[in-house]
């Protein structure tokens, strides 16, 4: 049994990625609207992976000093402060002020990807593969009320397009931060805080966590990239914003779903081959926008690309947790997430413009050698057995 405080992360994540899902349906629009240049457009979801990039390695050694409990909450605070902001910047038609709020809602959502983190911490130490896939699994909440509510709260208040979606982001990290204040979260241990961690040269030696951080960093910023260009494409393609918002939720459908059984196709499969299975679908997402620019060619497409993420990431965070020992935790999580996000923000920034250069078709086609990137690092990590197990 993997226990309340497992099952309230996954409804805690649930609730992040709702609101997660929320922007990516509406903030490249806003910034269509708002911005001075069309090639601007995606910069507020740039702002947005650029403050996740950031506060990654930060969050991680905050957690070791101050706990997960008041981590989450001093997150989740930015967060209620970013929506805030950003509601009275659409409301004012500000663009750099939107921008910043955008920042500061990264910020949060990178506090809370250590969501995943607890959950292990909180589970059986033979169930890391199913606690993981539990609180990611619980993103398919958000996939049904993520671009819902976007679609909601579009007209909202009359005056102001997508207003509304910023009010129901602030009422939803008011929830998510009541939820955490209620777990009965688990305190550092004392070789977590006082150990000595190894140095980035000695961890970085293990082909694993190369594997690990590659995949994580490559499935993450293909994603990104081709999501965050879609609601562009469509438009550009004449399509209803609720068609894209139907795009978009069966993209995070893909994502979440499968998470139920990644778990348990780990644990048949391996890690390895479910991460080379993950990169296999999101080749197969390249080929698809390749075929046509239908509705159901654009659905198809990001359904593959979600499936494709929830294998790679799951499979990398899972490969991830064999590298480190207690004393490494914050060093390696905190590496691991800077450079994921890292790339997630290269995507974002670099999707609006490709869009607006290159079109659909050679946007999706310059992602496959850095696919076949990650699929070379995870085979290479299999000629090497794994040399440390983690707590």
């Amino acid at each position: 049994m993997l226990g309340i405080t497992v099952w309230g992360l996954a409804v805690g994540q649930a609730l992040l990625i709702t609101g997660n899902i929320l922007l990516v349906s509406v903030t490249a629009l806003i910034g269509h609207k708002l911005a001075p240049d069309l090639s601007l457009a995606t910069l507020p979801i740039a702002t947005q992976f650029l403050g996740l990039m950031g506060i990654t390695l930060p969050a991680a050694f905050m957690m070791k000093a101050v706990g997960r409990k008041a981590g989450f909450f001093i997150g989740n605070m930015i967060g209620i402060v970013g929506a805030t902001l950003a509601f009275y910047a659409l409301q004012n038609a500000h663009f750099t002020l939107f921008c910043i709020a955008t920042l500061l809602l990264g910020m949060s959502i990178g506090v809370g990807q250590q969501y995943r983190f607890a959950a292990i911490e909180n589970a059986p130490s033979d169930k890391t593969p199913q606690a993981i896939s539990l609180v990611m699994g619980a993103g398919i909440i958000a996939a049904v009320l993520g671009p819902n509510m976007a679609i909601w709260a579009e007209f909202t208040f009359p005056d102001t397009q997508y207003l509304g979606a910023f009010a129901a982001l602030l009422v939803l990290y008011v929830l998510t931060t009541l939820l955490i204040l209620a777990l009965p979260l688990k305190q550092p241990t004392v070789e977590e805080q006082s150990g000595i961690p190894r140095s980035y040269s000695t961890l970085l030696k293990q082909p694993e966590l190369i594997a690990a951080i590659t995949s994580g960093v490559i499935g993450y910023g293909v994603m990104t990239l081709v999501m965050t260009a879609t609601p562009l494409a469509m438009h550009g393609h004449g399509f209803r914003f609720d068609s894209t918002a139907t795009v978009i939720q069966w993209h995070v459908l893909g994502m979440f779903a499968p998470s139920f059984f990644t778990g348990k196709l780990i644990q048949k499969f391996g890690t390895t081959s479910i991460i080379q299975s993950g990169c296999l679908l999101l080749i197969l997402c390249v080929v698809l926008t390749q075929l046509g620019r239908s509705y159901w060619h654009f659905w198809i497409a990001l359904l593959f690309l979600g499936i494709g993420w929830n294998f790679t990431f799951i499979g990398a965070t899972t490969l991830l947790t064999k590298t480190y020992q207690p004393a490494d935790k914050a060093k390696v999580q905190g590496l691991n997430d800077f450079m994921v996000f890292t790339g997630a923000t290269i995507g974002s920034v670099l999707a609006g413009y490709w869009q607006n250069i290159y079109g659909w078709e050679i946007l999706n086609l310059l992602m496959i050698p850095f696919i076949v990137v990650a699929m070379i690092s995870v085979w290479m990590s299999t000629r090497k057995p794994l040399s440390i197990k983690s707590d």
